[in-house]
């Protein structure tokens, strides 16, 4: 399945707000060797998120894969 960017900023966090940060995505997809440019147009396969092994990478994978039908 493809991630989007929605994915991300409604991904449900423990503080006030839902969602990952933009500055922090994009610094994060840069340590990765991903394109953060190409994500925002794109998406990403989630297959790509899943490979980097990172525990916030599987919750928003999570979070897309429950959402997808509910749209």
């Amino acid at each position: 399945m493809i991630v989007t960017h929605r994915h991300l900023r409604t991904v449900p966090m423990l503080g006030h707000k839902p969602g990952y940060c933009n500055r922090g995505a994009r610094l994060w997809f840069q340590r990765q060797g991903l394109s953060w440019g190409d994500f925002l147009r794109n998406g990403i396969d989630e297959a790509l998120l899943l490979a980097t092994r990172d525990p916030m990478a599987r919750k928003l994978v999570e979070h897309a894969r429950g959402t997808d039908g509910r749209q």
